[in-house]
């Protein structure tokens, strides 16, 4: 007769180990409620179908796994279930892993209900997966994966001849949470499979997911084998598109994509052969490019399997647009990329514009795809044949999607509905982490004197404003700041901070800083090199700088002074100065160029500059610089606008008032050069958009650029 099933439940890792030794069909370890710190939970067995052996926490979210943590699993029919990882990072490669070794891997196994927030290794360079299907038949299905910032794919599946190559796993019903700019190659959300083994078929299926604000690069899915399916997944204001990079054969049906308006949201791009795209809903996608509402590119002929697979035999239709900035068709047509589409029908879809522009770009022929049946309102573009031009009226039914009103067999299916946010993910855990914003805190009023700043500074909570009266305040340390805090000084007075050190300011991690209405000055900082005011921390990531009606002064004890410097390997998500007056500097106001090893990344997502004045600064007044040909990313992004450079970037090598190397969208518009060195754009990758207009150069050489600038946005 066979023993019955047993339930252990542990209170120490020693009892773990001891329980876990001798696991038979059916039984259950249970991880008593509390936190588990540096934990390296290896479960291995032997379960049934019928008698799954299973993993779980005590209760719901009652089981935190912190500090230097992570799960594998190997074997047969397991389960593991009602875990929370926060609170740390891995001490390997991956948080949760299908194998626990290169021979043991987990098949007919399930991981549900399991939380992993947070829980990035310190640096953005610091590689690891959160997730990792190895093995064959397994199941992702309704966990909740949030916030992660450093390089690597939050879920993979890792393919080899040795376990497989067809996997037949299930990824559903999760949800996965913003995942922040990653300003380089290797921030996809899901990967599933690699260039070297695309040539054959995975059978993964990715279904009912929701993908909110998962913003890491510009593939927030990147599909790397073939037979795959992609169905009923929500894309909410993501930035990227669901890319069939490698692999034939896949499925792409039944999926909802919604921009609100969110930058660079994508659809879906198509490349290979064999591919379908139908009956999928996309509204309001500000993507272009690579990143468009949809995509089809051009291949290289006879391509090798790591670069782009002429487009062959791809089926799209029934599809709803609406809204879309771009529908691209001939992305990256260029002297390698020079195979045009074919065998290929793009039917029965329905693309709307409520503004009345027309969305759809061509580059090189189309004549390998076969048009038919396509309704654009309100007029059809005239450079591709079989698009009915009509107006159509559309509106919102129970479904919350736009359906058009008296127009049958076009676009998306009528019943198709957007999935619940409500059934992904795990009911117990909330999906939303709220993060103070600026000036959401108390406001706290400091007098002026030595280190006054810094105490309040310190005892600020995150959202808080420290509200600075006129005079003079000195600082003598520099102050670290990982949460969101102002700094205001009066608006009819003079607050002056002056500092000792070699920085004023550092920001690591998630900081934020705001200042306004002062008066800062470099006059007793040290004679050092690279001194900066403002500093990110070296790997910081996620954080945010903007400077209002403030003025820097006396910014010259050493060479190379900076306003801000970003530190090594360091990404902004956003620098905003807006009537900022800089009065002599020896290095530049926005120093954003540590990332020269040519692999793609960069310093800032996106910079503002507006109504400024920089005079006597030494060195390139803005100096952004993103190298290499990876073209993963969408920054760095530049706005400046009606500002006044007298003097500026004149120095030697560094010559040029602003220097904008890899930028991939600048808009320099109505601003005044005076005296200053010659502004400089230089193209990279890509097909950057660097508008040049109303700008008036006085005793100042002209613009260099190896691009022709626009007049305006395209």
């Amino acid at each position: 007769m066979p023993a019955a099933a047993e339930t252990y439940l542990v209170r120490s890792q020693a009892a773990f180990w001891a329980a876990v030794g001798g696991l038979k069909p059916g039984d259950t370890v249970v991880l008593a409620n509390g936190e588990w710190r540096d934990f390296q939970i290896v479960f291995q067995g032997e379960g049934t179908a019928e008698k799954p052996i299973t993993l779980t926490g005590e209760t719901p979210g009652g089981v935190s796994l912190t500090g230097r943590s992570n799960l594998s699993l190997a074997g047969f029919h397991l389960t593991v279930s009602n875990l929370v990882f926060r609170d740390g990072w891995s001490p390997s490669g991956e948080v949760l892993s299908f194998r626990t070794s290169r021979s043991q891997r987990a098949n007919f196994s399930r991981i549900t209900n399991v939380v992993v927030d947070g829980f990035s290794k310190p640096s953005r360079a610091d590689f690891d997966n959160w997730v990792a299907l190895y093995g064959h038949d397994n199941r992702f299905d309704h966990n909740q994966l949030t916030g992660k910032t450093n390089a690597g794919t939050t879920l993979v599946v890792i393919r080899d001849p040795e376990q497989g190559l067809e996997n037949r796993h299930l990824i559903d019903h999760n949800y996965f949470g913003g995942r922040p700019v990653l300003g380089s190659n290797g921030g996809e959300t899901i990967r599933v499979g690699t260039s070297h083994d695309s040539m054959s078929d995975s059978f993964t299926t990715v279904s009912d997911n929701w993908f909110e604000r998962c913003d890491g690069e510009v593939e927030i899915i990147s599909n790397k084998s073939g037979g795959n399916v992609y169905r009923r997944n929500v894309f909410f204001q993501s930035q990227g598109a669901l890319v069939l990079r490698h692999g034939d054969g896949n499925l792409v049906e039944d999926n909802v994509f919604i921009g609100n308006g969110a930058p660079n949201a994508g659809g879906v791009r198509i490349i290979n052969r064999r591919n379908t795209v139908r009956n999928n809903y996309m509204e309001g996608l500000t993507g272009a490019n690579f990143g468009s509402a949809l995509t089809i590119m051009y291949g290289v002929p006879n391509s090798p399997v790591n670069r782009y697979g002429q487009v062959d035999g791809a089926v799209i239709e029934n599809n709803t647009v609406i809204d879309a900035h771009e529908m691209l068709f001939g992305a990256g047509m260029d002297a390698e990329r020079s195979a045009a589409p074919v065998a290929s029908r793009f039917a029965n879809n329905l693309i709307v514009n409520r503004d009345g522009r027309d969305p759809i770009r061509v580059l090189g022929d189309m004549s390998g795809i076969g048009f038919a049946g396509n309704v654009q309102s309100p007029t059809a573009n005239s450079g591709l044949p079989g698009f009915e031009g009509r107006a159509v009226s559309v509106e919102r039914g129970a479904s919350q999607l736009l359906t058009p009103v008296g127009l049958d067999g076009v676009g998306a299916r009528r019943d198709l509905a957007m999935l619940p946010r409500s059934e992904t993910g795990v009911t117990w855990y909330p999906k939303d982490v709220t993060v103070a914003a600026l000036d959401s805190g108390a406001v706290h009023a400091v007098a002026p004197g030595e280190d006054s700043l810094t105490r309040a500074i310190a005892q600020a909570q995150p959202g808080d404003r420290i509200q600075l009266q006129s005079g003079v305040y000195v600082v003598n340390q520099t102050i670290g700041l990982d949460r969101a805090v102002s700094v205001q000084g009066p608006s009819d007075g003079r607050a002056e901070i002056q500092f000792s050190r070699p920085s004023l300011f550092e920001i690591g991690n998630g900081g934020a800083l705001r200042l306004s209405y002062l008066t800062i000055s470099g006059a007793l900082a040290p004679d050092v090199a690279g001194a900066a005011v403002i500093r990110s921390a070296q790997g910081a990531a996620g954080y945010r700088l903007i400077v209002e009606d403030s003025v820097f002064e006396d910014l010259t004890v050493n060479r190379s002074f900076n306003v801000f410097a970003a530190g090594p390997g360091s990404l902004a998500d956003r620098i905003r100065l807006e009537r900022v007056t800089v009065d002599k500097a020896t290095g530049s106001v926005i120093a954003g160029h540590t990332e020269t090893a040519d692999l793609g990344t960069y310093n800032a997502e996106e910079v503002e500059v507006v109504d400024s004045i920089f005079r006597d600064v030494t060195g390139p007044v803005i100096d952004l610089y993103r190298g290499g040909t990876d073209e993963s990313t969408f920054g760095p992004r530049l706005i400046l606008t009606g500002s006044t450079f007298e003097r500026a970037g004149r120095a030697g090598d560094d010559a040029g008032a602003i220097k904008l190397y890899g930028v991939q969208k600048a808009e320099v518009r109505s601003n005044r050069f005076i005296a200053s060195g010659a502004p400089n754009f230089f193209r990279r990758v890509g097909e950057p958009v660097f508008v040049w207009s109303g700008n008036r150069l006085e005793d100042t050489p002209g613009l260099i650029t190896n691009v022709t600038p626009l007049e305006v946005m395209p």
